[in-house]
């Protein structure tokens, strides 16, 4: 089974071919197909090759499947006997897409 560990938005995700993702919101349509260029460990059938820091010529072909937005998540600060409280919310915009075939 070949995988690849894929860096994008500042993270790093492990993918293999038919996996759905969510990631950081990508500059591309709906329906249209996207490549995650900085492949940065490919494993093809046991042959692993690990990038310094990307593998020369690997890449991840995916297709952007929709757009999003996540969870809310909630920011509360506060300092306590000063009668300071701040609330503040946060939801991050995420591309869905689906990984088509990983190249070497």
């Amino acid at each position: 089974m070949s995988y690849a560990v894929i860096e994008t938005g500042g993270k790093q995700y492990r993918v293999t071919a038919g996996d759905t993702l969510e990631v950081e919101r990508l500059p591309v349509e709906a329906g249209q197909t996207t490549t995650f260029d900085r492949v940065l460990l490919l494993n093809l059938d046991g042959q692993v090759r690990v990038g310094t820091p990307t593998v020369a010529d690997a890449a991840v072909v995916a297709e952007v499947v929709a757009h999003k937005r996540g969870e809310k998540k909630i920011i509360w600060k506060m300092k306590r006997r000063k009668g300071y409280h701040k609330l503040q919310g946060h939801r991050q915009e995420l591309t869905v897409v689906k990984v088509k075939e990983i190249k070497a």
